[in-house]
Formats: C-alpha cells, structure tokens, sequence
C-alpha cells in the first residue's frame, strides 16, 4: 500500500527545488498534491511531470487576494488537508550598505508575510492531525555575508514555527520548520559560469563538516517525515545541513 494514500497536500513554491522534490516524493507514494508558484510555464512543467495526482496554481505568496483565491481552489480540489509545506521563498543576496528598502520589502512579504498568512488562509482546511513545515534556513543561526536580511526573514519563520505551534495545538496541528544548508537545487549552473559555480560549490562545502552539498531529495524526506511521521515533535527545527550548524 502506498504511504501517502489518501493525503492531500499542498505545497507553495512547489514547481521546482526542493518543493517540487517534496510533491514527487508524496505524489510517488499516493498523495494528492497542490502546488503553487509565480511562474506559469513553470508549474506546467512540474504539473505535466508530477502527473494526475497534482493540480498547480499560480499565485503570489506576498498577495492576500491569491492566497484567499489558493484557499478556495484547494477547499474545492481537497476539501480537508493532511499537510502544508510553506516553501516558497526568494534568496536574494543583500549587501548591507547597499540593501534598499525595496529589496528589505520584497523579501520579507514573501518569506515571512507571504508564509504567515499562507499558514492563516489555509488554516481553517487543516485536518486533525495535520502537519505544518515551513522551510527555513541555516542562515537563521550562521552570520551569512550578504544575508542579513535574508537571514533575518528566516528567523522569524523559526520563531513562527514555535508560536503558531501553540496557537494550533488545541486543533491537534502539528507546526515544525525544516533547515536546509546548502543544497544543490541546480540554479547554480543557471545563474553562474561553471567556473563560478564550481568556486562557489567549493567554498560552501568547505564549512560542511560532510563535505558535500545536500540533495532536494534530502529536504523533501525530512520535510514529510515532520509532516507525517513526527507525532511527537512541535514546535522544532529539523537541521539539513551535513552537520553545518551542529557539528
């Protein structure tokens, strides 16, 4: 029998990188899986890849309208839900003497808004039982060059991930936070020179005491099993990170 048979899921910034690990791992395994994201082409991608059992969305996680519109699409898809995976996210470089408002702006309505009221809206259609992960970072405890901002938005989602905990036990939700360190999501050899990608990949993996990066595959099995196999957990972080933050 299959593992997630007969679970409904929903997963934000699920059309690639570790959100879409995350729905081909539970769509492979039975679950029914809605994905969301900005991009059109995209979702279809990930949609014509994930197959039958998946229904994408498009929406911004920074915009109420959509998130109330992502509610309503998935009370009528799923109707109740087993699992939300509050991954979707933008890690954009900031300077500290260069950061603008606009760019301070931007991340925090997606990685901490964005992530706030997604958990609000869909809220009401979680399950008894049901499991919350949100995607954090090891950047929330490791002083990052270029991150503060960043950093701090991921902060705050591990702090949520224990306050909306409280908030959510009465109703027996479960809220848990994944810490992902460095993984190869392949955007890399997308936005750099393979000369810069491979100096890059090479000055990460020197501070990993596991010597190399992790996969998406990695996050998406730790992520499910806080959703669904962690019954005892709330409120907790699950490190990522080949021992980056704990060794």
């Amino acid at each position: 029998m299959e593992k997630y048979s007969g679970k409904n899921v929903v997963i934000t910034g699920g059309g690639s990188g570790m959100g879409l690990a995350m729905a081909e791992l539970l769509v492979a395994d039975g679950a029914r899986v809605v994905i969301t994201g900005r991009s059109r082409a995209t979702l279809d991608a990930a949609r014509e890849r994930l197959g039958e059992n998946a229904v994408a969305v498009r929406g911004d996680v920074a915009v109420l309208a959509d998130l109330d519109a992502l509610a309503d699409r998935v009370k009528g898809e799923l109707g109740k839900v087993d699992a939300l995976f509050v991954n979707a996210g933008v890690a954009a470089l900031t300077p500290f003497e260069s950061t603008t408002e606009e760019a301070y702006d931007e991340l925090f309505a997606i990685n901490v808004k964005g992530a706030y009221f997604t958990v609000q809206k869909l809220a009401p259609l979680l399950s008894a039982g049901a499991g919350v992960v949100l995607t954090t970072s090891v950047a929330n405890v490791m002083g990052v060059p270029d991150a503060s901002v960043y950093a701090a938005g991921k902060a705050a989602l591990r702090s949520m991930a224990r306050s909306l905990s409280r908030e959510l036990l009465p109703r027996g939700i479960r809220v848990n936070a994944v810490s992902p360190g460095p993984i190869d999501t392949g955007v890399l050899e997308r936005v750099m020179s393979a000369e810069a990608a491979e100096e890059f990949t090479a000055r990460q993996v020197a501070g990993v005491p596991m010597g190399r990066f992790g996969t998406v595959e990695e996050v998406a099995r730790a992520a499910a099993f806080l959703a669904f196999d962690a019954t005892y957990t709330t409120g907790a972080e699950l490190a990522v990170d080949g021992g980056a933050t704990q060794l």
